[in-house]
Formats: structure tokens, C-alpha cells, sequence
């Protein structure tokens, strides 16, 4: 088999072996290559020691020379190389208490978490695939190294990456390596949370996020996300929908694009159903201002994960609003844009529509005709540049000021109502039409 290697991947290559070491392309970049996909990064691994690897190229970085991992730079570009190892004993789920360097490449690549993950590549041995990682590619399978429990109970992370794998890559998970999740995912806990958010947004945004289903099934959010556990006991019974609420979320994930964003706000925006359901005396059940406790259940979790700041409030903003009605005229749109804000209402129109759309199939068709005219509607908002908030509006504080308005409330009181006015009627947007509503407001104050 012959694979395509990058220039420089060739040159560090070649130069370790010009030194008499060895060295491969190993991991996911050998992987993806023979997918046909275009490797992220390129990874390196050689019987070269770090500081032999630092002797032999002029630029270096200590990335991780602990572990035996130098960052070789060539022309602006970085390339991990590390050497040949073997892990000692892991103490915390996590990490080895030491590592051994080796000659062998052989023991480098069994102590790696999966099969496809697993092969190593350079243009003279050609593929190296010690651990049957071709024919699992072949065979879609996720299948671990060796004993799953034991490289499981080396680094408890490979429990969710086995998932991750599963969705970015469309295969299924090898039934020893399953069984050995179900025994051990409680050993999640012990890894960091900003390892697990890592992991979690990867499979969200990977091309199958409804693989999240056989987390749970596995026992994997019990530990990582107990919230979606708990909408997938609820069923709601409702007309409206078909589902529970866990199958629910999972369609609605599916139905945005793979924005980290969109897709934690379709994942979490029901998450206050199993806390704010009640059942009326026929047996319907209603979740009344569950979107007001979603964001902040979403506040909550997404702080737990430890995401960025940016992130939690722009997910929690579409979850408080996800369920808002909009209605198929400019003026409710413009009320809407002016509500949540014109800088989130296109992912507004997003969630709302992939919440509709995963509800009852039945509603679909009448559904869309609807999200066909708002979205329709928008476009025309936004092409004549109508008002939706104070920033657009023709006059400001300063216009107020100058015809005699006194510095305080009363200009943000006028300068509100001549914006409700717009809003309902955006050729209004004149400035001497809305100086003279103004000046009767200031003579009626």
C-alpha cells in the first residue's frame, strides 16, 4: 500500500533514517490516509531518542520530552516526533508513572488505544499493521489494541474517544470492546472535565452525533452528562411529539449543521423537561417556561465542562429562546430580531426549525411551508435594512438632547417608544417624522 506523504513528513523521515534510526508516519494521519481523508496533522515515531532527534534538527521545541515527544519545526510547520515507548503502570486512569523508552516499534504501538489507530507508515517498510487495524478500517469496526479492559484501565478517556471514533468514522464498536465499556465507564470520572468536553464536542459535530445514543446505552453519560440520561426516561405525551425527549434531542442535533454551538443548544435545549413537566387531568403533559430553566440548566452544565465563555452564554441565549413564536409577517419577525437580537436570529431560525422538524412527522409538511415564508420574510427585513434596534433607529439620545429633552429617563423612554413604533411600522424610520413624535412625547411628559 502507498501512501501520499506530505514533503516535510518525507524529509524528517528520511533524515532520521540517513541517521541510521528509524522512523514512521504513525496513528491517525496513517488512518485517515488510507480512508482517503485529509490528515489534520502528521505524527511522527522513531527509535531515535529525544535528544538525538534535537541533534539532528536544527529547529526544536520540548513539547513533551518527558514523555518523549519533540516538536521538530521546518519552514513555520510542526511536526511531533516522539520516540519509541513503552507505558509503566497508570496509577490514575490517566497517566503512567513512567515511560520507557524502547528500539522497538512493535511495543510503541501496542500500548495505542485502537486497532485503526494503531499502524504506522513509511515509504520503504510500507504499512505497518501489527494489530489487524486495515481490515478493521475495511470492516468499519472500532476495535481496542490487545485486552480492552486493560487499555481502558490505562487511560479511562479511551472509553468516550471509542465512541467519538465511532461517530466521526461511521463504524460500529467490536462487541469485546463494548462489553468493556459497559463494565468500566464509571471510570470517567476520573478523568478532567476539559478532557471530556474535548471529546464530547468532537462527536457532536462529527457526522454522526446520534452515536451518542450508544453512550448512553453504555453507561457513558451516566457519568459525563446525567441530564441527558434523565430526558431519556421521560416520555412526553403530548401530540405534538412522537418521541422522548432524549431521542428527541438527538434528531434535533442531527438537523443543524456541525456548529459547536448549534449543536450543544439542540442537545441541552430540552434538557428542564424532566424538572418542569406537569400533566393535566387527560394525561397530556406540558412543560411550562422549561426554556427559562433550560438556560439556566445549560449555564450549569456547560460550566461544569468548563466551555469558554462565549460559548455558555451563546447557548444558553438560544436555549431561553429556542421555543419564542414567531409568526409568518415582517412585524412579528422584527419584533423576534429585536427580542433575541439580530446577531443570533439566524441561529434562532436554525434551532427552531430543527426542534419543529424532530417533533410529530406528521406536522412536518405544514411546518416547513411555515419556516419557508419566515425565513423568506427575514430576507426581505434584512435586504431594506428595516429597524429592529435602537442602533438603527434615524434619531438617538444627541437628536433628543438638542430639541430640548433634559439629560435622563425620558430620552431612553422616547427613544424606546419611537422604536416600538418602527418596529410595527418601519417606514416611520424618518428622522423628522420620529423628531416630531418625539417632541410630542416631551410636551405630553
Amino acid at each position: 500500500m502507498k501512501i501520499q506523504l506530505p514533503a516535510k513528513v518525507s524529509t524528517i523521515l528520511q533524515t532520521l533514517a540517513a541517521e541510521g534510526h528509524e522512523a514512521f508516519a504513525v496513528g491517525g494521519c496513517v488512518r485517515d490516509s488510507i480512508l482517503g481523508k485529509e490528515p489534520g496533522d502528521w505524527d511522527i515515531t522513531t527509535s531515535a531518542t529525544p535528544f538525538q532527534v534535537k541533534q539532528i534538527f536544527e529547529r526544536t521545541i520540548d513539547t513533551g520530552i518527558q514523555h518523549g515527544t519533540v516538536t521538530v519545526r521546518l519552514n513555520k510547520e510542526n511536526f511531533e516526533v516522539t520516540t519509541y515507548r513503552i507505558d509503566g503502570e497508570y496509577e490514575d486512569s490517566r497517566h503512567p508513572k513512567e515511560v520507557k523508552f524502547t528500539k522497538k516499534l512493535e511495543e510503541d504501538l501496542k500500548r495505542r488505544d485502537f486497532t485503526v489507530n494503531a499502524m504506522a507508515y513509511n515509504d520503504e517498510a510500507g504499512l505497518i499493521d501489527l494489530f489487524g487495524g486495515l481490515d478493521d478500517l475495511q470492516h468499519q469496526t472500532i476495535r481496542c489494541v490487545g485486552d480492552p479492559a486493560e487499555r481502558f484501565d490505562e487511560d479511562a478517556l479511551r472509553i468516550l474517544r471509542a465512541v467519538r471514533f465511532a461517530a466521526q468514522l461511521g463504524f460500529r464498536i467490536e462487541k469485546d470492546t463494548c462489553r468493556a465499556i459497559r463494565r468500566m465507564a464509571s471510570n470517567l470520572v476520573y478523568i478532567s472535565v476539559e478532557r471530556i468536553q474535548t471529546e464530547l464536542v468532537k462527536l457532536l459535530v462529527s457526522d454522526h452525533p446520534e452515536t451518542l445514543m450508544q453512550a448512553y446505552e453504555m453507561g457513558i453519560t451516566a457519568v459525563i452528562l446525567p441530564e441527558f440520561d434523565a430526558c431519556m426516561k421521560l416520555v412526553q405525551n403530548h401530540p405534538d411529539y412522537s418521541y422522548n425527549v432524549g431521542e428527541h434531542l438527538l434528531k434535533a442535533v442531527r438537523l443543524v449543521p456541525p456548529d459547536k454551538v448549534l449543536r450543544l443548544t439542540m442537545l441541552l435545549h430540552d434538557a428542564a423537561k424532566p424538572v418542569t413537566r406537569t400533566t393535566d387531568a387527560d394525561g397530556t403533559d406540558h412543560f411550562y417556561k422549561h426554556a427559562v430553566q433550560g438556560e439556566r440548566m445549560a449555564r450549569t452544565i456547560l460550566n461544569r465542562l468548563r466551555f469558554d465563555n462565549d460559548t455558555v452564554h451563546a447557548v444558553s441565549h438560544l436555549i431561553k429562546y429556542h421555543d419564542y413564536q414567531v409568526a409568518p409577517n415582517a412585524r412579528s419577525i422584527r419584533r423576534a430580531m429585536n427580542q433575541i437580537g439580530p446577531e443570533y436570529f439566524p441561529c434562532f431560525l436554525q434551532v427552531r426549525r430543527a426542534d419543529y422538524l424532530s417533533q410529530n412527522p406528521a406536522l412536518i409538511r405544514a411546518r416547513l411551508v411555515k419556516f419557508a415564508q419566515i425565513n423568506s420574510l427575514y430576507e426581505t427585513v434584512l435586504e431594506k435594512r428595516q429597524c429592529v434596534i435602537l442602533q438603527d433607529l434615524a434619531v438617538d439620545g444627541k437628536d433628543l438632547l438638542a430639541i430640548g429633552y433634559p439629560q435622563g429617563r425620558l430620552v431612553g423612554e422616547a427613544l424606546r417608544k419611537l422604536l416600538n413604533m418602527v418596529l410595527d411600522n418601519p417606514e416611520y424610520n424618518n428622522r423628522e417624522y420620529l423628531l416630531e413624535r418625539a417632541s410630542e412625547f416631551l410636551r405630553d411628559a
